[in-house]
């Protein structure tokens, strides 16, 4: 049976999930909302909303992901493919996907995409068990408790002294994709001199005055994308080494508004911090 879905970000609900049986209660209640992601963390997808189910299904494993405003909660089932319905890659699908979807697609796939890619020990190698309600991996060998894991990265809107923003071309863009800078936190680091590092080796430009303007969650497969803008002082101009970076250069709004209409490139999805950016950007 197909159901509604929630209308606004989940409460994740910590306290119950080391409450025993607490999968087998919220799976046996008739307000319990089923998640259902792949071996591959494809999501179930009912053209523009998640193709939830109510009561048990057929699972590797399920995760309790929290409760909606309503008081509903929502468990991922993570296992084999449902006959009769279409799994999608949520990395595509994402920008498709009211906010209220978002909100319980971007943990399910991050859960399923942790839960997909470490069920071994690190420390010695044996079969790991699920325990709190999916939210730890117990080793039963050496005793180690496993938690999901985030990495956290820079996205930056880097723009020059005439109010142009710089984008770039990267190798793994489609073609026409153009986005603003952005990789990740190196250990040791904080996220600002991250920022400096990350605009210097992509496009040889120096920026200062780094200043934080919020952060998204995109679990492909663990990231934490957090955002800046930043300035590049002078009469600086990109270059790009031709194996990351195809291209880069400075936009003026107007001619950033041309290129976009004429279908000389395309911007990242609406659903994306690096949209949210370019946006602010453009409203000036």
């Amino acid at each position: 049976m197909r159901e509604g879905t929630p209308s606004a970000a989940l409460d994740p609900d910590t306290e119950a999930r080391s409450r025993p049986h607490v999968i087998e209660g919220l799976l046996a209640a008739a307000t319990t909302r089923v998640v259902l992601a792949d071996p591959q963390g494809r999501l179930a997808l009912d053209g523009d909303r998640l193709d939830v189910l109510t009561g048990p299904v057929a699972a590797d494993l399920y995760v309790y992901l929290g409760k909606d405003p309503h008081g509903d909660a929502h468990v991922l089932a993570l296992g084999p493919e449902h006959p009769g319905r279409e799994y999608r890659d949520l990395r595509i699908a994402v920008h498709e996907l009211p906010e209220a979807e978002r909100a319980v697609a971007v943990p399910a796939v991050a859960m399923a995409q942790w839960h997909r890619l470490h069920p071994h020990c690190p420390r010695c190698g044996t079969v790991t068990r699920v325990s709190e309600a999916g939210w730890v991996r117990l080793c039963p060998a050496c005793g180690t408790e496993h938690h999901p894991r985030t990495d956290p990265a820079v996205i930056v809107a880097v723009v020059d002294d005439a109010d142009r923003l710089l984008l770039a071309h990267a190798a793994h863009f489609p073609a026409g994709r153009w986005s603003v800078i952005a990789g990740y936190v190196e250990p040791g680091e904080s996220l600002e001199r991250a920022v400096v590092r990350e605009v210097r080796e992509e496009v040889a430009i120096e920026v200062d005055r780094v200043r934080y303007r919020g952060s998204q969650p995109w679990p492909f497969p663990r990231s934490l994308m957090c955002a800046f803008v930043t300035r590049a002082p002078g009469a600086q101009e990109p270059r790009v080494d031709g194996r990351e970076i195809l291209a880069a250069r400075f936009f003026t709004r107007a001619a950033l508004a041309e290129a976009v209409a004429a279908g000389d490139l395309t911007l990242p999805g609406p659903a994306s911090v690096a949209s949210a950016l370019v946006a602010a950007w453009m409203a000036g």
